[in-house]
């Protein structure tokens, strides 16, 4: 059995070591009491709250009420099963990184920096820049549709939004940041109301998270294949996994407390289910029999709708939902840009730092929010084009960020007796096989807008069969050559990994040298292609 010895950590910075100060609550660093009582565990989970709520409730941002009301709107509450099939996917990715983060010290883009070489690093690092920027517009372009609703400029909001989303992070504390999030986050409760407001049949409801179904008929299969990919890259995001382990990592979270941060995660995604489900339910109940029925435009298309249906009053609740979801995303996307950013080139990266101490971390979180601030106000910005581009190129990168986590968290120098058990790499390597799969779909629908149900359906089947060729493969490799020593968990919660230039490097096998460059050329083909596409269109090609 493998030997697990207490080693001290691998922490880049010192402001990530010392007292968890949460939003809710305080435990100091010398704190190893076990938590005996209710009152104690509540106390102790009040204090660990915030990385799996804001990373879950940033992904019911701007992009999410978008996508989840043209559902409803297009298809009532026929696609409502997807949002539970995301539900373990959803967790079994991020526990997996709240795993990493609690037990290295790490961030994440420094981890595939040092076990996959300076390549993969920078090219992890630099697409997640771009697509997170991207992201950053759409939701500035969520908040202008949120502020023209209610009547407010366009400028007004953008630069009242800019200032407040800066001003949250530029504390000093981190404390104050997290209160600031936490509460944004209960605004994500707004969409409890609003479903009260248009009440959809509880039959139709319960219909729609029961029997799964693709609609419209095969005529109609393309389009809904489309949608149905984009709940799945508006659900599931890379920019989550940097996120959580480096927010995970600031918050000083540490792998005694793994129970509370995976409850932490589970409230989080009972909030995305729950906004799903009432956007779903409600642009269902307001579109439906009306002549906006299965023509979506925007969210403030949805947003007057609602209003049209339900009242002046739910209307507004939904355009102030969509703000707060809007802020909120903002929040999360840039600070795993600045995170990553920190990882890679040394700099010092946390919000329990000043500006003074941390010049670099937050120059890179102010440039990203007025950055995409002045793209949303310039005149004639393609504002569709780009919210397109970015779900179109969330859903390329998706699996190869899986990939990463996945090999990460076999890593026993990284992990030790906290790598993943078989049942959770299974699940995972289907994860992976269903979203390179929806990748491609995608890529193709993107790259070929003429593309018949048959031919996706064509494309599905193939890696399918791939999938099973690729899975039976590694079945026969691993009953041929059987892993080597049993991992001992024991004790595990004083286990952390140790400095990085402790570790050796790890030994690639062929069959991952292989995989790995086939995910490179895929990556490289596709982001290019789609690229050029996206530039076609705009050119007016």
């Amino acid at each position: 059995m493998a030997t697990i010895t207490r080693t001290a950590p691998a922490v880049l910075d010192d402001a990530h070591v010392g007292e968890i100060r949460g939003a809710l609550g305080t435990i100091a660093a010398d704190d190893y009491a076990p938590r005996a009582g209710l009152s104690a565990k509540l106390k102790t989970l009040l204090a660990i709250v915030g990385p799996g709520l804001i990373v879950m409730c940033g992904d019911n941002d701007a992009g999410a009420f978008s996508t989840y009301g043209q559902a409803g709107q297009d298809y009532g509450t026929r696609l409502l099963w997807t949002l539970l099939l995301l539900v373990p996917v959803l967790y079994v990715n991020q526990e997996m990184v709240l795993r990493l983060g609690a037990v290295t010290g790490v961030g994440h883009a420094r981890l595939i920096l040092e076990r996959f070489g300076k390549f993969w690093g920078a090219f992890s690092v630099i697409d997640l820049f771009i697509l997170n920027a991207l992201t950053i517009v759409t939701e500035f372009i969520g908040i202008t549709l949120a502020a023209g609703y209610l009547g407010v400029p366009k400028l007004v909001a953008v630069a009242l939004a800019a200032g407040v989303i800066i001003a949250a992070a530029f504390t000093g504390s981190f404390r104050r940041f997290e209160r600031i999030a936490v509460t944004f986050c209960a605004g994500s409760l707004l969409l409890v109301p609003l479903f009260v407001f248009a009440h959809p049949s509880a039959a139709e409801m319960a219909r729609g998270f029961t029997v799964p179904g693709l609609p419209g008929g095969s005529g109609q299969m393309a389009t809904v294949m489309l949608l149905v990919i984009g709940i799945v890259g508006t659900t599931v995001a890379p920019w989550q996994l940097f996120f959580q382990q480096s927010y995970v990592i600031d918050k000083r979270i540490t792998p005694r407390f793994m129970r509370y941060e995976k409850t932490d995660l589970w409230i989080g995604i009972v909030i995305v289910v729950i906004g799903g489900a009432a956007l779903m339910g409600a642009t269902a109940a307001a579109f439906a029999g009306t002549k906006g029925y299965g023509n979506f435009t925007d969210s403030a298309g949805l947003a007057h709708g609602i209003a049209a249906y339900a009242g002046r009053a739910a209307g507004v609740i939904f355009a102030v939902a969509l703000l707060d979801a809007a802020i909120i995303g903002a929040f999360a996307v840039s600070l795993s840009s600045a995170y990553a950013i920190g990882d890679v080139l040394g700099l010092k990266h946390s919000l329990h730092r000043g500006i003074r101490q941390a010049k670099g971390f937050y120059a890179v979180y102010a440039l990203l929010i007025c950055g995409a601030a002045a793209i949303v106000l310039i005149p004639g910005s393609p504002l569709g084009l780009l919210t397109e581009g970015v779900q179109v190129l969330a859903g390329v990168l998706l699996p190869s960020a899986t990939v990463f986590l996945l090999v990460m968290c076999n890593d026993r120098a990284v992990l030790g007796p906290w790598v993943n058990g078989r049942g959770t790499n299974l699940f995972t390597s289907a994860v992976i096989a269903v979203l390179i799969t929806l990748s491609v779909v995608l890529t193709a629908s993107v790259l070929f807008p003429s593309i018949s149900a048959r031919q996706i359906t064509e494309i599905i089947v193939a890696c399918v069969a791939a999938s099973l060729a690729a899975g039976s493969w590694a079945l026969v490799r691993a009953r041929r050559w059987p892993g080597g020593v049993p991992v001992d968990r024991c004790g595990r919660d004083a286990w952390r990994m140790p400095p990085l230039a402790m570790l050796g490097k790890p030994v690639m096998s062929t069959g991952r040298k292989i995989g790995l460059a086939a995910l490179r050329a895929y990556l490289a083909i596709a982001m290019v292609l789609v690229i050029v596409k996206i530039i076609q269109v705009a050119l007016g090609h």
